[in-house]
């Protein structure tokens, strides 16, 4: 009978031993679950800023990064003088639009509001708007939002002298990453912008 007895333990113990270890092998697996690895971002290296001073027949001028170069806008809209300063290692887009008033309160009324619908637009996705003024050497003031959030565009500005020249700009990027893992290129093109507009100036153009 002892005998028996052992045959029928054995095959007990076996199936015992075999939960045990599938139990401490599903714990295991579980606890992976809730230790996650942070995610990370490729590294982006920015250059020491460097400008160059915009060239071209146009009814301003500005100091614009080294590592950007002037595009045409060629969209349907556009009208002459609109440019994008444009950098093509970060694919962003500093887009820049120009009209002339000519002392017409109509014209220029209308230019600023469409400036300001073009920046509340955001705000369904934007977490953050701050507005405020930028007073440069030139003695010009001007108005400038920046965005924060998931938002197309995180800088936006637009400067008159209210009775000629209204001028207007904004930042987008070509790409779909998120603007958190492109805060560092944000603030680093934010600061040639605000380069640029501290250098702005009113030109005469040639042969008008």
């Amino acid at each position: 009978m002892w005998v028996k007895a052992q045959e029928i333990f054995r095959p007990v113990a076996s199936y015992f031993f075999l939960i045990l270890i599938g139990g401490l092998l599903l714990i295991s697996c579980r606890n992976e679950e809730f230790s996650p690895k942070p995610k990370g971002y490729n590294r982006i290296d920015l250059p020491s800023p460097k400008y160059q001073l915009l060239k071209g027949n146009y009814p301003y001028s500005f100091e614009y990064s080294i590592y950007s170069k002037i595009l045409r806008d060629s969209s349907r809209t556009a009208m002459p003088y609109w440019i994008n300063v444009y950098y093509p290692k970060y694919q962003a887009n500093v887009q820049l639009t120009y009209r002339t008033i000519n002392n017409n309160k109509k014209v220029l009324n209308s230019l600023l509001e469409d400036a300001r619908k073009l920046t509340i637009k955001h705000q369904i996705k934007a977490e953050a708007i701050e507005e405020g003024l930028i007073q440069t050497p030139n003695g010009m003031k001007i108005s400038v939002a920046e965005l924060s959030g998931q938002v197309p565009t995180q800088f936006q500005f637009y400067v008159t002298d209210s009775t000629k020249h209204f001028f207007r700009g904004a930042l987008y990027f070509r790409t779909a990453t998120a603007n958190d893992s492109l805060a560092p290129v944000i603030n680093y093109i934010k600061k040639d912008i605000v380069h640029m507009l501290n250098t702005l100036k009113w030109r005469h153009i040639s042969g008008k």
